[in-house]
């Protein structure tokens, strides 16, 4: 009887050792992860100060290398030790390189940062505590700034974002190529249909609860898609111009590049098919198809590269493809939607009102 006691005594610790060594203990409050792939020089630059002023606030920095081929792990060892590194052996890309790095990570709240982003002092705290506050709110993003212009407004997320009955992005900032300069006409804190990816502030329950970011996408658009799919669920977005940071913008794929032209143009399609109710697919589907070819015969009678407009015709062709791939994610998004209506989805079209009626700035447009 007391060997048999022994060896159930054993198996119990052998069980409780096995489940420590598995589960994770410690939980961060806010994990913020860098998502890296060839940026050593931007790291170099900003990476001193996202530690600096995060970490007082509960900060974890993270860097998650996309199979780097400089030297990003050799330099982040060097100079900056007390960051955690999440390295990989293969390039995932944007999305499906954070889903891999997140899994990893136990915390309330993830913030997803490019590495080129300079934060300020103060630019945690307000996040942290309207998210803390304001328990329906999934996902939040700082006012972004340009690097080369600190008084305007940076392209790719400005001071939040919002789309258009055909799917196309634009900014309290920024609409097309119109980018404001900062006068604080956009300072109160606004709900949004988009939160860009350079910066985005994102409750962990609400990022899985949505799926997290479509790998399949790799990159571009992904983070309006995973917010689509947020609102849809009946959560909410939100910008708070009080914290504000600076990005310098391009990324690896600076703009008039074909291949960011195919990534935009697939996947926004993708986005939509995916998202868009029943009533609406396929007339929005119908313009789109029209709209997508006056933009690339636009692309090359305006002297753009051919490139660019090999990549919108590749980008249709590419969609139509792998559109039944999505079938079953649409049914699933669609069958859990609790709102189609979005207020931040505006009812008209950007084109038109940007184009046609010359409206270029946010406060103009009739929404």
């Amino acid at each position: 009887m007391t060997s048999l006691r022994l060896w159930v005594d054993c198996l119990l610790i052998k069980r409780w050792h096995i489940v420590m060594f598995n589960k994770k203990i410690t939980v961060d409050r806010i994990a913020i992860v860098i998502l890296n792939w060839n940026g050593a020089n931007m790291m170099r630059q900003y990476l001193a100060d996202v530690i600096r002023y995060s970490i007082d606030e509960g900060g974890v920095v993270y860097v998650a290398d996309n199979a780097s081929t400089d030297d990003s792990i050799a330099m982040l060892h060097a100079k900056f030790p007390d960051c955690r590194i999440i390295q990989f052996d293969h390039n995932w890309g944007f999305a499906e390189g954070y889903n891999k790095a997140l899994k990893q990570i136990d915390a309330q709240y993830y913030i997803l940062l490019n590495s080129d982003i300079r934060v300020t002092h103060h630019w945690l705290l307000p996040l942290v505590e309207f998210m803390d506050n304001h328990p329906e709110v999934a996902a939040c993003q700082p006012k972004l700034l340009s690097m080369a212009d600190n008084d305007s407004f940076e392209y790719a997320g400005a001071s939040g974002g919002f789309i258009d009955r055909y799917g196309y992005p634009f900014c309290r900032g920024r609409i097309f190529d119109t980018v404001e300069r900062d006068n604080g006409q956009y300072d109160v804190p606004s709900s949004i249909f988009w939160a860009t990816g350079a910066a985005l502030m994102i409750r962990s329950a609400d990022y899985w609860a949505a799926g997290g970011l479509d790998g399949r996408f790799f990159a571009h658009n992904e983070e309006i898609d995973l917010c689509w799919r947020l609102r849809l669920m009946g959560r909410k977005i939100y910008c708070l111009p009080e914290s504000y940071v600076y990005h310098v913008g391009g990324g690896t794929l600076p703009k008039g590049n074909p291949m960011k032209t195919y990534l935009n143009f697939r996947n926004n399609l993708t986005m939509l098919y995916k998202n868009l109710p029943d009533s609406e697919l396929s007339h929005v589907m119908f313009v789109r198809f029209f709209l997508d070819y006056i933009a690339a015969f636009q692309m090359l009678i305006l002297g753009r590269s051919f490139g660019d407009f090999k990549a919108v015709i590749k980008a249709r062709r590419a969609f139509k493809r792998w559109r039944r791939d999505f079938a079953s994610d649409r049914s699933s998004i669609q069958s859990a939607a609790i709102q189609t209506s979005i207020p931040e989805r505006i009812v008209s079209s950007i084109l038109w009102q940007y184009y046609v009626k010359g409206r270029k700035t946010f406060v103009e447009l009739k929404i």
